[in-house]
């Protein structure tokens, strides 16, 4: 039997004790080592988890105490993303990347081109793509049993986040605001269902974060898309993501926080839960908001670390798909600001 996967996390506030939960349950990988620019903070974080392995301040002291690492899974803010995945694809580690994968299109670039050429295995974190009831969706509209996608609407809303170190996601050249950091989720999943879109139209709320709540037409023809995502609710407020997918045939409506989470209504017949497939993980008490479980996050790793272990890349979040949400997200904050529609 093959050796685990040895996986480091750099950045270990939220996300970063996330993934460390999920690491915990896959046999084919083993958490070795964690980075972060506050250790004592770290080390509290790990023995609550009751994980026990070495703590560094940086990305460059963790990889030169640990050569053995096989992968490097970025959990920083965003603009420390680039650094430390140039540091990691530079020492000839593949790499896990937390969304969004940079602040500009040209530091996508440039992690694209080193990774490409250092032949790394790279994925980011893009979970919704992961997440079971977004994949139950994709799958129906894949297989066309409910006729044609006439319009598609998804929220993601959250109370303000206070959670982060220094506060950096309420600052927005650290975090891009909402626009960058919540709502690229479900920009993200668009394009994965839809493509590209051919253009968009936004409208934002904007304050000392950014874009801290946006709504956007996607440009499809024939099928009408719409998003909005905030976090400009009180910080006490929670967390809800949701859809609602119009087929020719049937509605298909998710809203996280109720139960049954996915519902479909075919035709004139009443609505009835539609079954998707759970992750095959334990709770956690972690969770984005109040989602207890480990959903597309235990997903989207377990599928992280059986390509390290087939020694392939990724089919899905990959680093161009990652760029071009970034592409369509940017855009959308630029019509906002400038109240036009962006043609792409």
């Amino acid at each position: 039997m093959a050796s685990p996967k040895r996986i480091a996390i750099v950045g270990f506030g939220f996300m970063g004790s996330m993934h460390a939960q999920v690491y915990a349950q896959l046999t084919d990988a083993q958490l070795i080592a964690v980075a972060d620019a506050n250790p004592a903070a770290a080390r509290a974080k790990l023995e609550r988890l009751k994980i026990a392995i070495p703590v560094y301040s940086t990305v460059g002291e963790l990889l030169e105490r640990h050569p053995e690492t096989d992968a490097v899974d970025v959990c920083t803010p965003l603009d420390c993303h680039e650094a430390d995945a140039l540091c990691a694809l530079d020492a000839g580690k593949h790499l896990f990347c937390e969304k969004p994968l940079a602040p500009s299109l040209e530091a996508a670039d440039r992690i694209l081109a080193r990774a490409e050429a250092t032949k790394a295995i790279a994925q980011v974190g893009q979970c919704i793509r992961f997440w079971p009831e977004y994949q139950t969706l994709r799958a129906l509209f894949n297989g066309g049993s409910a006729g044609r996608l006439l319009s598609l609407c998804l929220t993601r809303r959250a109370g303000r986040p206070a959670y982060s170190d220094g506060d950096w996601l309420n600052k927005a050249g650290r975090s891009g605001g909402a626009a960058l950091d919540l709502h690229i989720h479900d920009t993200d999943f668009v394009l994965a269902l839809l493509g590209g879109p051919t253009s968009v139209t936004s409208r934002a709320t904007i304050d000392y974060s950014g874009p801290s709540h946006i709504f956007t037409l996607y440009g499809y023809p024939g099928t009408a898309v719409q998003s909005e995502g905030g976090w400009n609710y009180p910080t006490q407020w929670g967390f809800s993501m949701a859809f609602q997918a119009l087929f020719e045939r049937a509605v298909v409506d998710f809203e996280s926080n109720r139960s049954p989470t996915l519902t479909i209504t075919w035709q004139d017949r009443t609505p009835e839960p539609l079954a998707f497939a759970a992750p095959r993980s334990r709770q956690s008490a972690g969770g984005e908001g109040n989602i207890s479980s480990l959903g597309g996050y235990f997903n989207e790793l377990e599928s992280f670390v059986a390509c390290l272990v087939a020694g392939r890349p990724p089919k899905d979040a990959t680093l161009a798909d990652a760029r071009a949400s970034l592409a369509v997200a940017l855009a959308e904050i630029e019509s906002a600001r400038t109240g036009r529609t962006i043609i792409l």
